[in-house]
């Protein structure tokens, strides 16, 4: 189902305006998508952040940061979000083969309405997690 063609020729854009979209409504219950000109509306909707989960086939799973231009089309290259301390020093690029995509998600959430706890996105695990212990 992804391709080059699903992230590059708009399904990844058409899915974060869907869920911009999705977010603003349930904030204007009595709006219909695109706010019929309010400016409240327009601020919110514009103000949303999104974050973009790709969940792999092998159980991992990466919040894209943004998608790597490296002049791939068999692949999908992005620079992912790290979880660990270790590698915020950073930046961490994948290269995924579009089958291995099960599933993409996109979360839109007004910066006032941001869940407290920091949501954890696994697909990295700190070197500590990894190592059995004694």
């Amino acid at each position: 189902m992804f391709n080059y063609d699903w992230f590059r020729g708009g399904g990844l854009e058409r899915l974060v305006e869907e869920a911009k979209d999705r977010c603003a409504v349930k904030k204007f219950p009595d709006m219909e998508k695109g706010g019929n000109g309010s400016s409240e509306y327009l601020a919110y909707r514009d103000a949303l952040e999104t974050r973009v989960i790709l969940y792999l086939r092998d159980g991992l799973t990466y919040e894209m940061k943004e998608i790597a231009e490296i002049g791939m089309s068999s692949a999908l290259a992005f620079e992912c979000v790290p979880v660990d301390e270790n590698y915020k020093v950073g930046a961490i690029v994948i290269v995924v083969p579009f089958e291995d995509i099960a599933r993409v998600e996109v979360f839109a959430v007004h910066p006032d309405e941001k869940p407290q706890e920091n949501i954890r996105i696994p697909g990295f695990r700190s070197a500590s997690a990894e190592m059995p212990g004694p």
